[in-house]
């Protein structure tokens, strides 16, 4: 199979040039000017060209949850959104605990061939914050071991993992949240978590990543924590670069102006690896019982790039780097970058459309969105997976 992607500007981490792109058999073949070969062809006049998305940080609520999400639902969503790879949560009924619900979402995403999936298992047998015996048990399929949702609570059960995780090779991706703490003051709660992890993963050597941080003194602490050489790195989500002094129910929550500025300071000078979105869908009852999430697949770009971009504060090279090369690069993807040999894998975007997000068109099941009626730039046109279009939002196709 063989796809030419025409006179599009080309954005990656690296690069911002003029020209084509040549995808044969899901792979990147060649990509510059005046490319020409006999094949489905795409105009992508006035079109940017990047790297698709991955998400680090994703819940598709299945199985247990599917009244909120499901894996079908989700895989448009992040379709829509522009990503082709997500990597989901084990919060899941019953909790992703072993390889019996890695093998069921995997074949259930093979069998919908929509986008790509990682399952995170979690860290305490069915967040139970004290059993790690289960992770022996895991395969070279998993990569990543989360408590997120809870965040494991005992000081001596998180060096444990983290010492399992070194051994197994294997990434913790930690929720900080202080469940004794956080009812009285959530950016302590926070901070020392935080803290507590950073510590111990310059103590073992595991390998640290610190999901949604929120906090101006969360951000201080990986920079200094960096420079020292210790294995962390971290993301921030579009809601808490977006919006400050808001009440709309997140975990953590929406905090304050110099937060976001802080934030942004992380996102330019390095400090922070990867912008993922922490989407939450779900339902409108248990939104309205207090249940904290954004449904954030289908916004994600869009409001990073008009809050982060159009105002200057990085380049879209840097946001390419943001939400394609460093979360596949800590995936140990072969996605992320326009590259030859890496995979098919490419947005086409309009930068300069001007839309109104409205939460009655999203394809997910969650309409769960601060979001809607605000106006931003840059609408996904299309989302090519290996070659094959599976998103197209209006891009003109010459199957030849």
């Amino acid at each position: 199979m063989e796809v030419l992607i025409k006179n599009c500007r080309i954005v990656d981490e690296t690069k911002d040039i003029q020209g084509d792109i040549y995808i044969k058999d899901g792979r990147i073949v060649e990509y510059g000017q005046s490319i020409h070969i006999d094949c489905k062809t795409i105009d992508a006049t006035n079109l940017v060209a990047m790297p698709s998305f991955i998400d680090m940080h994703v819940h598709f609520r299945e199985p247990g949850y599917t009244y909120k999400e499901d894996i079908y639902t989700g895989s448009m969503a992040a379709l829509k959104g522009g990503y082709t790879f997500v990597n989901l949560m084990a919060n899941t009924d019953p909790v992703c605990s072993g390889m019996e619900i890695v093998e069921y979402v995997l074949g259930r995403a093979k069998e919908l061939d929509l986008i790509d999936i990682h399952q995170t298992v979690s860290v305490t047998k069915d967040f139970d914050g004290k059993t790690l015996d289960h992770l022996h048990t895991l395969d070279e399929r998993v990569k990543f071991i989360s408590d997120d949702g809870k965040g494991v609570q005992s000081n001596l059960t998180m060096f444990k993992a983290l010492l399992i995780a070194r051994d197994r090779d294997l990434t913790v991706i930690a929720h900080e949240e202080d469940e004794e703490i956080v009812d009285i003051d959530t950016r302590l709660s926070e901070n020392i978590m935080t803290m507590r992890d950073i510590y111990l993963s310059g103590l073992t050597g595991a390998r640290l990543h610190l999901a949604h941080v929120s906090t101006k003194e969360s951000i201080e602490e990986i920079r200094k924590a960096k420079k020292e050489g210790i294995r962390v790195t971290c993301e921030v989500t579009p809601h808490h670069i977006a919006l400050y002094d808001n009440d709309y129910r997140v975990n953590p929550p929406i905090r304050e102006r110099e937060d976001v500025r802080a934030l942004v300071q992380g996102i330019v000078d390095g400090t922070v690896d990867v912008i993922a979105t922490d989407h939450a869908p779900h339902s409108e009852e248990d939104k309205e019982k207090g249940a904290p999430g954004i449904s954030g697949l289908e916004t994600a770009f869009s409001l990073v790039y008009t809050n982060l971009v159009k105002r200057g504060s990085i380049s879209l090279n840097r946001l390419s780097q943001l939400m394609s090369a460093s979360p596949g690069k800590l995936m140990g993807l072969n996605k992320g970058r326009i590259k030859k040999g890496y995979d098919g894998d490419i947005v086409l975007i309009d930068l300069d459309k001007k839309i109104i997000i409205d939460k009655e068109s999203f394809i997910s099941k969650g309409k769960n969105t601060p979001f809607n009626g605000v106006e931003v730039y840059g609408e996904i046109i299309a989302t090519i997976r290996r070659g094959q279009v599976k998103y197209n939002g209006g891009v003109n196709i010459d199957n030849r």
